[in-house]
């Protein structure tokens, strides 16, 4: 996903405050602050003349306050101006995509990201973004087609490795995906995703003394969710037989 909502484009930035006295930057700076108050002031910029600048902003606001439908809205028809150059709107309907995507609604996301892909073919993180699309879609193949693409422009993806290790583990390719799984390793060892994953397959081979050791290391070099989902998978392994 591009980073973080904030892929603010030159258009964007230099929009004028129109009558509300308020700049962009100045706009986005509250969303961090009091994205309800953001909502609030960037809704009354556009009726004041802000354009698309507020528009964007108001989309960031609702996007922290978890209005994820809304934003998508917003994005999408940004994507759609005219008004902004072809890489511009580019970023807009990937982000537009990432908002359909946190709505639980991953065909429209697949359209967003779409769109964004027909002006910038080759990008690596909408290709990876609508990969997810599409797996949540359950379009298996379709997924891992488009991280194969991503892959190939840079081979050296740990995290896009394991993400197509994992599918394709799921079609029934399970050498293709040791080999991601192995490859991703050799870049990045101990990389908790990966060892997760090479955990999962061990324990599949009847392994489960080395599934055990994978996701013990992966607790203990990775964090967040990673971190989690390896502790889980312990657990349901249950106490270790001594």
């Amino acid at each position: 996903m591009k980073a973080a909502w904030m892929v603010a484009t030159a258009l964007l930035l230099t929009g004028a405050a129109a009558a509300e006295e308020i700049t962009y930057g100045e706009c986005v700076a509250m969303v961090s602050r009091n994205p309800r108050a953001a909502e609030q002031k960037a809704r009354e910029w556009q009726t004041h003349g802000g354009g698309a600048v507020a528009m964007h902003c108001n989309a960031l606001a609702l996007t922290a306050l978890k209005r994820y439908d809304e934003a998508a809205h917003l994005l999408d028809a940004l994507s759609r101006n005219r008004e902004f150059p072809g890489q511009d709107r580019a970023d807009l309907a990937d982000q537009a995509g990432n908002a359909w995507l946190l709505a639980g609604k991953p065909d429209e996301a697949i359209l967003s990201f779409n769109t964004a892909l027909a002006a910038e073919p080759n990008d690596i993180e909408t290709l990876a973004d609508r990969a997810r699309a599409r797996a949540l879609a359950r379009d298996w193949k379709g997924a891992e087609a488009d991280l194969s693409a991503a892959i190939v422009q840079d081979q050296n993806r740990a995290d896009l490795l394991v993400e197509r290790a994992n599918l394709r583990w799921a079609l029934g390719r399970k050498a293709d995906a040791a080999t991601d799984v192995v490859r991703a390793l050799e870049l990045y060892p101990d990389y908790p995703p990966a060892l997760i994953e090479r955990g999962k397959m061990k324990y599949s081979a009847g392994d489960t003394a080395g599934a055990r050791r994978d996701w013990t290391k992966a607790t203990q070099t990775g964090q967040g969710q990673v971190a989690q989902d390896a502790r889980n998978l312990l657990q349901q392994l249950g106490p270790a037989q001594k």
